[in-house]
Order: C-alpha cells, then structure tokens, then sequence
C-alpha cells in the first residue's frame, strides 16, 4: 500500500505548473502500473485485510446511483483518490451512465471484463437532444445535488470497448458514459486526480425536464460490508490463494 501510495504522489505531484494534458498522460500510466494483476492483487489482498484505514475507506465507498460500485483504495489526501469501480451485469442498477465529465482529470484501467465507453461533444446541430444538469455535492458530501441548468444538442464522436489490460484517461471537461459491456462482472481500476478540481461537472440525460430529482443520497458502505467486497473483488482478480496467505 504504501509502495502504491508513493507512486501516486511522486508521478502526480509534479511541478505546479504542470498542465491537464501532462496530467492525463501520468495519470494513465499510473493506473496502468497499479492495475498490472500481480500488484493489484496484493493491494485489494492486503487492504482486505484489514490493513490502513478501513473505515475512512469505507465511508467514501458506496453503490454509485450511475450502476456501479466504488470501492476506496488509497486516499492521498484531497488530491487523489485511487478506486476499483466494479459492474454487475444484470443488477436493477446496471445499464449506461447519463453523459457527463468529472471535476478533474481521470484515467482508468481495465483488470476484469468489458468495458463499452462513448464519447460526446456538445453541437448546435447535434442529434441528440439533451438535458443539461450541473451536479454539485452537498456540504456534508452526503448528497449528489443536481441543478437543471436547460437543453443541449450532442454529438457522438467515439465508441470504444476496453477489454481487461487496457485503457484511457480524459481530460476533466471530456463528456462520456461507460457500462459494462462483457456478460460477466467488469473491473476498473480508477484514478482520480485532485488537480486543478472543478466545482460541478456537467450532466446531460435524454429524460424530460423536471423528471430528476435535485437530490441523490450517497450511502457509505458499513466497514464489514467493505471488507466483504474487497475479499470478493481479490477472488474475482484471482487471489484466493493471496487471501488465504493474509488471514
């Protein structure tokens, strides 16, 4: 953990000057050093554990209202969060995210399944009509507060699936939406960067006006809870032998 912890702060927390690009580039080949099965493993084994900070982790991990589970690895600080976000085909939560982009630059590695993403553009005269949310977090960081913010047209500019050992980062304003696109499971590896972070990011949904709520409740995982995903996560990647070896 501690090896993946120096890892991020030596390779992100460069010159202060250093740009969202250059950003995006360290930050893909962060995850994709950090998602390599065997370092992975001994990770989410150790961590499942009990080792760190397991309840600090667990209350920043939930079942995200877009159909997927994030599950908290390493927090460095304010500055950035590395995750395993995990899709379950099949689930009542389980379809394509809204469109949207995030508060900072991302980069994200594919260790299990499939993974479909799309990329947009907004367009004048683009074929999709769209509502546009901008999506702010609460006070107490409890609550995904959503504000209409009027109509949009997109385009579709990329489809991509990602199959495990592969994957991408975007800038903080690249409008996408991933889901799972394999008959099984889905893993990815998640890094968010706290550089530069944005107040809001945008959100567009294909829905009717007045048809979202304004707010969407997170629910923090129990710490017994957390652990139980994590073991479950280590014996999807195939660590039931590491497991065994940390009890």
């Amino acid at each position: 953990m501690l090896r993946a912890r120096r890892l991020l702060e030596g390779s992100l927390d460069g010159p202060a000057d250093l740009d969202e690009e250059e950003l995006v580039r360290a930050a893909r080949a962060v995850v994709a050093e950090l998602g390599s099965p065997g370092r992975l493993l001994a990770l989410v084994a150790e961590l499942a554990s009990g080792l760190g900070d397991p309840s600090g982790c667990a209350r920043l991990s939930y079942r995200h209202v877009l159909g997927f589970d994030k599950l908290l690895l390493i927090d460095v600080g304010t500055r950035h969060m590395l995750r395993a976000h995990v899709w379950h085909p099949g689930s009542r939560r389980a379809g394509r995210e809204d469109i949207h982009n995030h508060r900072s630059p991302l980069a994200s590695y594919v260790v299990h399944g499939t993974l479909g993403m799309e990329l947009y553009e907004t367009a004048g005269d683009g074929p999709l009509a769209a509502e546009r949310y901008r999506e702010s977090l609460s006070t107490e960081v409890s609550d995904w507060l959503l504000e209409p913010a009027g109509r949009a047209r997109l385009r579709l500019t990329q489809t991509a699936e990602y199959a495990a050992g592969s994957g991408y980062a975007l800038q903080s304003d690249a409008l996408h939406r991933a889901w799972c696109a394999s008959p099984g499971t889905a893993v990815t590896l998640f890094l968010e960067t706290g550089v530069g972070r944005r107040r809001y990011t945008d959100v567009f949904t294909g829905g009717a006006s007045g048809r979202r709520a304004q707010a969407y409740s997170k629910e923090p995982l129990e710490v017994t809870e957390y652990l139980a995903e994590l073991r479950t996560l280590a014996e999807l990647i195939g660590g039931s032998e590491e497991l065994a070896a940390r009890r």
